[in-house]
């Protein structure tokens, strides 16, 4: 069964510890907001003993003709980090789907499961297939939380990610 969003909104913080935006909270789930944007510049590697995530080159904003930040994003692939900080609570999966609008401008994002007990600011693959704008700070994504059977909490390489203060946009 999936959790309400205000149930899912209680285990979401913005990386800037302020409160969620009112908006942000959904009937089913919690709006994720884009934070930066990073293009792959060279090979990663996934073996069966071990991973190697490659190279990728963080893509800054232009301003626009009022002044305002603003992603120009060509047909491609990116990585996107959120804004928020989730932490995925005992006895629950989590998932990322994207926002319609995304879709409806031909864009999606994909993301693995958030397995219980994962704590950090993570990230998608923003995939491209039109041309678009994004404003940083945009809502693009919706977290939702769905209770799980789990024999073990996660402990993995990515446990903590994004959390540093010198990792958010300036």
């Amino acid at each position: 069964m999936f959790q309400s969003g205000a149930s899912v909104a209680a285990h979401l913080r913005p990386h800037d510890d302020a409160s969620l935006a009112d908006d942000q909270v959904q009937p089913n789930g919690v709006d994720l907001t884009l934070d930066a944007v990073f293009e792959p510049t060279e090979p990663g590697r996934i073996d069966t003993d071990g991973k190697r995530v490659g190279d990728r080159r963080r893509i800054d904003p232009d301003a626009d003709e009022d002044g305002e930040l603003l992603y120009w994003l060509e047909p491609g692939g990116y990585v996107v980090r959120y804004g928020e900080v989730i932490a995925v609570p005992d006895g629950h999966v989590g998932f990322v789907l994207p926002r319609s609008t995304l879709l409806r401008n031909g864009c999606t994002l994909e993301t693995a499961v958030w397995d219980a007990g994962y704590e950090g600011r993570g990230e998608g693959l923003l995939q491209v297939h039109h041309p678009i704008e994004i404003r940083p700070g945009a809502r693009i994504g919706q977290f939702v939380l769905a209770a799980a059977d789990h024999e073990e909490q996660y402990d993995g390489d990515y446990q903590g990610e994004n959390t540093e203060r010198e990792d958010s946009v300036d």
